[in-house]
């Protein structure tokens, strides 16, 4: 695992956008076409920011997914993940192929059939981010390392739905939905590259837990150090605990 530790957000957001444009532009040249997942939230807003400014991106050749969206939301609420991917990604890009987690009526049917199609071939690069309880997408802790389906239903705890609130995307602990349409740990590993984008102090407990301690469901995101080609973009506040600190702008390779 790669891991770039930045001043601040905005460089690291412009770096881990360059290395996302690259591996896009890559496959395009490589297949005619690049298939990604992109991930949502607070943290990955300046990236995704950085990526739909940067040149070279035939966005008419990239098909995309994404990792989660709650359960019996609708996508004219703030907090929709669908939303959230519309109008900061979608129609910036002009992106013409994509497919989008609907989970207002019939969640299990959604998981089939959007599973169906990002299972039908290789996801070029995927985009991640760990939550302040350590979780990827929304495989909470203890996450289930083993399951097969693309996507599945998952039961939020306590932890990852506070953490939304605190956000400011929805008013109250009892507004935020207690369940979610999740890609499965399984089906994110398949991606060729992985691109994290964890900043902000808030996340330092949870990025030093994935590194530092044993890989396993206690800490869902420490199975990206199984991974072959995983780059952990920080900032200096959510790499402050590691140990030794690494230093700004450094590879630490670990």
């Amino acid at each position: 695992m790669n891991i770039l530790v930045f001043d601040d957000t905005a460089a690291l957001a412009e770096a881990a956008a360059s290395q996302a444009a690259t591996l896009i532009i890559e496959a395009i040249s490589v297949h005619g076409r690049a298939r990604i997942l992109v991930a949502t939230g607070d943290s990955q807003i300046q990236f995704l920011n950085a990526l739909v400014r940067k040149p070279g991106v035939d966005w008419s050749k990239v098909e995309m997914f994404h990792l989660d969206e709650y359960v019996g939301l609708s996508i004219d609420h703030p907090a929709s993940f669908r939303q959230y991917l519309l109008e900061r990604f979608v129609k910036k890009t002009g992106l013409l192929e994509y497919h989008f987690l609907n989970g207002e009526t019939a969640p299990e049917e959604v998981c089939r059939e959007v599973g169906r199609r990002l299972a039908a071939a290789p996801i070029d690069v995927a985009f991640a981010g760990i939550g302040e309880n350590g979780h990827l997408a929304f495989n909470d802790p203890p996450a289930d390392f083993s399951a097969e389906q693309p996507y599945r239903v998952v039961q939020l705890d306590e932890a990852c739905r506070r953490q939304q609130v605190n956000e400011g995307w929805f008013p109250r602990l009892a507004d935020v939905p207690q369940s979610a349409i999740s890609i499965s740990i399984r089906q994110l590993l398949k991606a060729k590259a992985i691109i994290a984008v964890v900043p902000d102090a808030r996340k330092a407990s949870a990025v030093q837990r994935c590194l530092e301690e044993p890989i396993g469901p206690l800490a869902p995101a420490s199975i990206l150090r199984r991974h072959p080609v995983v780059t952990l973009y920080l900032d200096r506040q959510s790499a402050s605990l590691l140990k030794p600190p690494p230093t700004a702008a450094s590879d630490t390779g670990r």
